[in-house]
């Protein structure tokens, strides 16, 4: 894939991030595992859910074979260990574990993710979770997931120029690295935008990271995602409408343009192996929904389920499960 159009030096938007943007919850989106409002980072993973929940138990084999299992499926295992940090006390049994082991690459790059996290919640210095990142990194330097733990605090903490360059050395890794991919955009988004609204440096580099992805890539959806994170700034900034449908956001040509080939890559590419697809769906979904597109919406909600996620539906401060379900119903006739 050619570079990403020239960024540095570009100033950045007075907006704050969202919560789902700045931490690692699953690249800002998590889903419901019932009815309650509650969301979980797993997603449809039923293998991550089973292992994340033995460790508090004293049981550390189910996550070290489920990260055995996964190789190097640089998506999949970054998918499960950012849920696997998320765990309560991951960084106390993750750093048991790295006693027990020195040499695992594994118990490092979890145990740096979940520093990593707690950072993010303002409950560690940045600069141990970027010690942390390292130290794992060159115990597994074809790995990607340390970097990502580096893009996750560059995303939060640092300038552009931190931003760009951690993400170069992570696409080194993994080029159509799809967590990577997205916190890119949310930090681009930020960037200040000038000239006519469908005009964004942002829109530009998702559209580059589409057109140079494999045709069945899930980058194809970047775009959609590009749009939704400039509308989060955009609304947080007062200058869009609170409701998104509202917005218009996704009314102009270019809009349709990237709708309409993210719509028809997942009607010809969409497989269900992806562990983030869910993410991109609802992406999707929102977009079209906002769009005024509800007979193609209606085709992605059938596809989530239940799975929402709170990123894109909580963006303007919304209530994410509410969002949802009030797109849902009108797509779906209800």
């Amino acid at each position: 894939m050619p570079p990403l159009p020239p960024l540095l030096g570009v100033r950045r938007a007075a907006t704050h991030p969202s919560d789902d943007t700045r931490d690692d919850s699953g690249a800002f989106a998590t889903a419901p595992e019932d009815d309650s409002g509650a969301f979980d980072a797993a997603l449809d993973d039923a293998e991550l859910r089973t292992a994340r929940a033995a460790p508090p138990q004293g049981r550390r084999q189910a996550a070290r074979s489920l990260l055995v299992h996964t190789g190097d499926d640089w998506d999949r295992r970054g998918h499960r260990l950012t849920v696997l940090a998320q765990a309560p006390r991951a960084a106390a049994w993750a750093n048991d574990w790295l006693a027990a082991e020195p040499g695992s690459a594994d118990a490092a790059t979890l145990l740096a993710l979940a520093l990593v996290r707690r950072a993010l919640r303002g409950e560690e210095r940045p600069g141990r979770a970027h010690a942390a990142c390292e130290a794992a990194a060159a115990l597994a330097p074809a790995d990607p997931t340390p970097w990502l733990g580096l893009l996750l605090l560059a995303r939060a903490f640092g300038p552009t120029s931190e931003l760009l360059g951690t993400f170069a050395e992570l696409r080194r890794r993994h080029p159509e690295h799809h967590h990577a991919h997205h916190l890119l955009m949310a930090g681009l988004a930020e960037h200040a935008g000038g000239g006519r609204a469908e005009e964004h440096e942002v829109y530009d580099a998702a559209e580059a990271a589409a057109a140079n992805a494999p045709a069945d890539s899930p980058l194809a959806v970047l775009p959609v995602v590009a749009y939704a994170e400039r509308y989060r700034v955009l609304a947080a900034a007062g200058l869009a409408p609170a409701d998104p449908a509202a917005s218009r956001h996704w009314s102009g040509p270019r809009a349709r343009r990237l709708l309409r080939a993210s719509f028809d890559w997942w009607l010809e590419w969409e497989h269900d192996e992806h562990p983030r697809r869910l993410i991109d769906l609802n992406h999707l979904a929102f977009a079209l929904s906002c769009a005024g597109r509800p007979a193609e919406a209606a085709a992605l909600f059938q596809r989530i389920g239940d799975h929402a996620t709170a990123a894109p539906w909580a963006y303007a401060h919304r209530d994410p499960r509410a969002a949802f379900r009030t797109a849902r119903a009108r797509s779906l006739g209800r």
